[in-house]
């Protein structure tokens, strides 16, 4: 009877030690455990990769202590149109249990990855699937309030498919951050109602959903912004009207993109010094990198505004 006794424990304790190091992260990848079982362990850690840390912040603010995210794309040294992922970056997107890419051709890499795993049990949101633009369109979806704010609503309604057992701590996030975002929105709409109209250029297409947003008329040639944005040379034409809306006073403000510096885009930088433009940088990725979004977008947003305010009283 003491030898049974003995036997019981030890066959309990060698299932508490299993049940302890299988169920510490979420791995959609395990053919052992069901994704509902693991998905309900109130010790689990739900494993995220966001292709770009502007999708990551958002994501890891809705998760909170849920979830453990990895931001692939987050140098601010560096343009992400030119990234190239590594084995490192395979190994991360093969283990997660949800991943989350921009699409329309910006992080084409990290689609790439996905597709060599063809993983069914894996969460995936395409937020350019999401939204409905084509893989042609342009790629700055995280610049436009109402793609972040379709993008924040789906992540939610995937955190509660993936983890429905702490479906009440996830609203209270999302509650949260939804009023944080909207000190952001709120200055979106400041601008809109004491600027809409003004004319304003860019050296690239990062811009123009913002613009659209704040109501903002973005007059800098379309074919010298996408040129730019894809890494290739505008057409000598574009390029003159550009400096020739710089020249003759038409632009009120410049906004320029800091991850994407080319001997061209310093030039037009310069020019609009030399005319007493306003010059507001804006960047690709969140900076600095350890800030929440809506905190760097609050911040460029409020550069805009000092902008224009500077233009409105003849600064």
């Amino acid at each position: 009877m003491q030898r049974n006794t003995y036997l019981a424990v030890a066959v309990l304790v060698v299932v508490i030690l299993v049940a302890t190091f299988t169920g510490v992260y979420f791995s959609s990848r395990s053919s052992s455990t069901s994704s509902s079982t693991i998905n309900q362990s109130p010790t689990s850690t739900i494993q995220i990769v966001a292709a770009e840390n502007f999708w990551g912040s958002l994501i890891s603010q809705l998760g909170g202590t849920r979830v453990h995210v990895l931001s692939i794309v987050s140098d601010p040294n560096a343009d992400p149109h030119e990234y190239e992922s590594n084995s490192a970056d395979a190994e991360a997107i093969a283990t997660a249990s949800f991943v989350i890419v921009n699409g329309a051709g910006y992080d084409t890499w990290a689609q790439s990855l996905i597709a060599a795993d063809n993983n069914p049990n894996q969460k995936i949101l395409n937020v350019q699937e999401l939204i409905g633009q084509s893989v042609g369109a342009n790629p700055h979806f995280w610049y436009s309030p109402y793609y972040v704010n379709d993008t924040v609503k789906a992540m939610y309604s995937d955190l509660l498919s993936i983890d429905p057992a702490n479906s009440a701590y996830y609203q209270q996030q999302y509650v949260a951050l939804n009023a944080s975002l909207g000190v952001y929105n709120e200055r979106i709409s400041e601008i809109r109602q004491q600027f809409a109209g003004t004319k304003v250029a860019s050296t690239e297409s990062i811009f123009e959903y913002l613009a659209n947003a704040t109501g903002l008329d973005l007059i800098s040639p379309p074919q010298f912004m996408e040129a730019v944005a894809e890494g290739n040379d505008p057409s000598a034409q574009s390029v003159v009207q550009f400096e020739q809306q710089l020249q003759n006073g038409s632009v009120k403000v410049l906004v320029y993109n800091a991850q994407t510096v080319t001997p061209l885009t310093q030039g037009i930088k310069a020019l609009a010094a030399q005319k007493g433009i306003p010059i507001v940088a804006v960047t690709e990725t969140i900076q600095p990198p350890d800030v929440p979004f809506q905190i760097w977008m609050n911040a460029e947003l409020l550069t805009l505004q000092n902008a224009l305010n500077q233009q409105a009283l003849g600064q």
